[in-house]
């Protein structure tokens, strides 16, 4: 880790309000933000805005875009099946590439919630070659282990969903999804194993990652919610993503399924929950009383259909919210600047209200919250002692007309890509100089694993040939029942 570097800029959002300093000096120590020093005139050279790095805090660090292999366009209960028809791939370089991807839009943090391990190896051994990877990137992770105990292909019984497929489909449908699921026990011990395997890496912050209520029993959720009061173990979970998972959750949990999270002390500081689409406002009330945070993806909801969150009644509530990208931002790219943008003007009130997102909001779900959610502490915002993670944005082409003195706030929620991002440092680290990751070679990773798509395609051949016949039944079931 370099030690005593000074970074001179034209601009800086400085302080937990985001507030443009001017020109200011930015000395870093030790990973750490040592100094803030105002300069009397801008800097020779490109005019650099810096502001906080981001802290993605929902992601799966998905290799490619799923949309290539065919899963796009549809809404979450017939992507999620079939990503099934995804290959293995070698877990270093398939989390490098995403790593590299995150980084180049923003983000020196990212949660990975591991849901379908990449590789074929034992997970333990899969997870060193996955922080070796973020090692590498330069950034932090939240790894959750996936754990789920029921509703492997459907929210309910799937025996009329099999019977009515075509007996080789459903034949298929039964060999990859509805394989035995390992005892809670065995679970709760996997996660441990993987802490283990990890111990050394203190830029990974394990933690339990039930998928969600409609895939994990009563048993499983308490298991793991005392397990996490014992041990301070953080969680994440999606919750009431979709409309269907909303519907499910209120026969099966006529009480409130939120209120069960709460009578079984699931709900916690240590809580993160991803999504809550159809949280209701007494629900946010309670996560908000038990000072768990959301996570709000709002380009993944939208490629899904999913709807939008309720961010102002979030806020409104008291909710901490974080922002994450969940793998699909709006074009698909990681690009955690557009997403910034995107979070700010769908959640902001109407007219000249500012009771729901303003800039400074939108900058703390951005950069801070989602740290929490991370294990990572207090940080995502440039202040001495703060953490040396920072982006370093090209004025020059964010105020393209240049025509008089404008605020950075709002030419970075008016137009700011990861295009004008000049460099990342994270930790006191330069991590991104020139749009390109300075630990991996991100364009060679990607073609390797291209190549390695291309080539490992035949073993999914089957399942890919069934999928229609499979996924017109699924669909015909919530189309029924929803």
């Amino acid at each position: 880790m370099q030690s005593d570097i000074q970074i001179d800029v034209a601009d800086a959002l400085i302080g937990p309000d985001y507030t443009p300093s001017g020109p200011v000096r930015l000395r870093l120590s030790g990973g750490l933000i040592a100094e803030i020093g105002p300069l009397d005139r801008a800097p020779d050279g490109p005019a650099h805005l810096a502001i906080p790095a981001l802290a993605d805090a929902h992601n799966h660090a998905r290799p490619l875009s799923t949309t290539s292999f065919g899963c796009g366009g549809k809404p979450l209960e017939l992507w999620l099946p079939q990503l099934a028809t995804m290959p293995a791939v070698d877990p270093y370089t398939a989390c490098a590439a995403s790593f590299a991807r995150s980084l180049r839009g923003g983000a020196t943090s990212v949660m990975v919630h591991l849901t379908r391990p990449m590789g074929q190896t034992p997970l333990p051994e899969e997870a060193r070659e996955i922080a070796r990877a973020a090692a590498n990137v330069g950034i932090s992770i939240g790894f959750a282990i996936s754990m789920r105990d029921r509703n492997p292909l459907i929210y309910g019984n799937h025996d009329a969903v099999l019977d009515r497929m075509p007996p080789e489909a459903a034949a298929i449908a039964r060999d990859t999804w509805l394989r035995p699921l390992p005892a809670i026990a065995d679970q709760m011990a996997l996660v441990d194993a993987v802490a283990e395997a990890l111990h050394d890496a203190p830029h990974v912050d394990v933690q339990y990652g039930p998928t969600g209520v409609q895939w994990c029993s009563d048993a499983l959720l308490s298991a793991i919610a005392q397990r996490s009061a014992r041990t301070g173990r953080r969680i994440h979970m999606h919750l009431l993503e979709t409309e269907p998972q909303r519907q499910w959750a209120d026969a099966a949990y006529p009480e409130g399924i939120v209120a069960r999270l709460a009578e079984i002390g699931f709900l916690s500081p240590r809580l993160t929950l991803a999504h809550c689409v159809w949280a209701r406002p007494e629900e946010l009330d309670l996560i908000a009383r038990h000072k768990a945070r959301i996570a709000v993806n709002t380009s993944s909801n939208l490629h899904l259909y999913s709807g939008l969150a309720p961010v102002p009644g979030m806020l409104d509530a008291g909710v901490d919210v974080a922002m994450g990208l969940d793998g699909c931002a709006f074009d698909e790219d990681d690009d955690g600047l557009r997403e910034l943008r995107l979070f700010h003007l769908i959640n902001h009130a109407p007219g000249f209200r500012d009771d729901a997102m303003t800039p400074a909001r939108a900058l703390r779900a951005a950069c801070r919250t989602g740290r929490a959610a991370l294990g990572l502490g207090d940080g995502g915002v440039l202040a001495p002692g703060m953490p040396a993670d920072l982006l370093l944005l090209d004025l020059g082409l964010l105020d393209r007309d240049a025509v008089m003195p404008v605020d950075p706030r709002d030419l970075l929620f008016a137009r700011a890509t990861s295009a004008h991002i000049a460099e990342i440092w994270a930790a006191g680290r330069r991590v991104l100089a020139e749009g390109a990751a300075t630990g991996v070679d991100l364009p060679a990773l990607e073609e390797t694993l291209r190549r390695d798509y291309r080539a490992a395609l035949p073993a999914t051949q089957a399942l890919r040939a069934a999928w229609p016949a499979i996924s017109d039944e699924i669909a015909d079931h919530y189309r029924g029942c929803c």
